[in-house]
């Protein structure tokens, strides 16, 4: 007969596994631009329902490796990607990967909002529509804009511009749109660094309601809002390559309360503490 205890260590033995379960991974990833290195060889896990923030100074690839994770860089001229990064256990680069529907599973929110030159309906209603949703339009878009807590704000003036919000407001509506795609993960490039604190404030009470259902990866530039807002924390680097070029690596990545209050390296150390970057 198993005993409440036994029965509650299992329980907590499973919800460990659930929460250290990874969702995104990478083996020795490079990145190149021409011949050029701009990332050096990073391996690392991110987990499953957690927020994870990049930190570093800049020029050390944190929005690089973001971009790795959605395969945006196959957008850029000349970028060439090495090593190995996983969603789920299924290589990223592989050559039967569809990059659109990486882009659908794994959505982006930049560090400038950039809602479409249409109503804040068609905002979100047009990319899920191309994306093959048809049916319950309505639905999608109210719950989508409730998600990322925009809708009791717009819902009397859905069809107005979405370029007519304040700026947290369109980064928001930038949010809800990419909830809309049913994505499992969420990736976001300083998505605070254009918005006044109080705007900068929602959005990070916000990523706290939303890594119940997602996980989320954040690049900042604040050291605070890192220490606020994520679980895990990535603390990179960079150097001086022999062509001249400057590429980024990673030093140390662990829970967030770790890198802030316990940090391993020496460089890790002096960043958090403000003395670079």
């Amino acid at each position: 007969m198993v005993s409440q205890n036994q029965t509650d260590r299992k329980k907590t033995k499973a919800q460990d596994n659930q929460q250290s379960e990874a969702v995104l991974r990478t083996e020795d990833l490079k990145v190149f631009y021409g011949d050029k290195i701009a990332l050096k060889d990073v391996s690392m896990e991110i987990p499953k329902n957690q927020i994870t923030a990049l930190i570093g100074p800049s020029g050390c690839g944190k929005s690089t490796l973001l971009r790795c994770f959605n395969r945006l860089n196959d957008l850029i001229e000349d970028c060439r990607v090495e090593g190995k990064a996983f969603y789920r256990d299924k290589e990223l680069y592989a050559s039967k990967v569809d990059p659109v529907e990486v882009r659908r599973r794994i959505g982006m929110v930049f560090q400038k909002p950039n809602p479409f030159p249409k109503s804040i309906y068609e905002n979100i209603a047009y990319g899920a529509r191309i994306n093959g949703h048809k049916d319950k339009l309505d639905e999608l878009v109210e719950k989508s804009l409730q998600q990322s807590a925009l809708w009791d704000e717009v819902k009397d003036k859905l069809k107005e511009s979405g370029l007519s919000l304040s700026g947290g407001q369109q980064q928001r509506l930038c949010l809800a749109r990419a909830i809309s795609l049913e994505p499992e993960v969420i990736l976001m490039d300083e998505p605070t660094s254009s918005l006044d604190p109080i705007s900068s404030q929602k959005v990070e009470e916000l990523l706290q309601q939303l890594k119940e259902k997602y996980t989320i990866v954040i690049v900042t530039h604040s050291m605070q809002q890192a220490r606020r807002a994520s679980d895990f924390t990535a603390f990179f680097n960079a150097e001086a390559a022999e062509k001249g070029n400057r590429f980024g690596y990673l030093v140390e990545h662990k829970e967030t309360k770790a890198i802030f209050d316990d940090p391993q390296e020496d460089a890790t150390k002096s960043y958090v503490s403000g003395n670079f970057g």
